[in-house]
C-alpha cells in the first residue's frame, strides 16, 4: 500500500457557492480505476469532511459519489451567508484547499 494526496489523484478539486447559505464541492477522477480505489480506501467520506474542515455532521447537506461523472460531491451549509460581514470567501471557491493534502493509502 502506498499514500498519496487527494490532488495526486484527482483531475479537478473544486468549490463554489450553491446558493447563499451552502458551499459545494466537488472531486472529479480522471479513469474508473482511480475513483474507484479512492472510494474503496474510503479517503473521503462524511465522517473525513467533518473532522478536515472542523465542522458538525448537520452541516453537510449532501454527499454523494457520483459514478457516472466519476466523482465525490458534498454541499455544506456556510457559517455565515456569502458577502456577510466577516464571510472570508465570498464565492466559497478558496474552500477546497484542505482537501488537496488529504491522504489517500490504497
Amino acid at each position: 500500500m502506498k499514500t498519496y494526496r487527494l490532488d495526486q489523484l484527482a483531475k479537478t478539486i473544486r468549490s463554489k457557492n450553491a446558493g447563499v447559505n451552502k458551499i459545494t464541492f466537488d472531486v472529479i477522477f480522471r479513469d474508473r480505476e482511480t475513483y474507484d480505489a479512492v472510494k474503496l480506501a474510503r479517503a473521503v467520506t462524511r465522517e473525513k469532511v467533518c473532522s478536515l474542515y472542523g465542522i458538525a455532521p448537520e452541516r453537510i447537506s449532501d454527499f454523494v459519489e457520483y459514478d457516472p461523472g466519476l466523482a465525490i460531491k458534498f454541499t455544506i451549509y456556510r457559517s455565515r451567508p456569502s458577502g456577510s460581514a466577516g464571510d472570508g470567501d465570498i464565492f466559497g471557491a478558496q474552500q477546497y484547499a484542505p482537501l488537496l493534502e488529504l491522504p489517500v493509502t490504497m
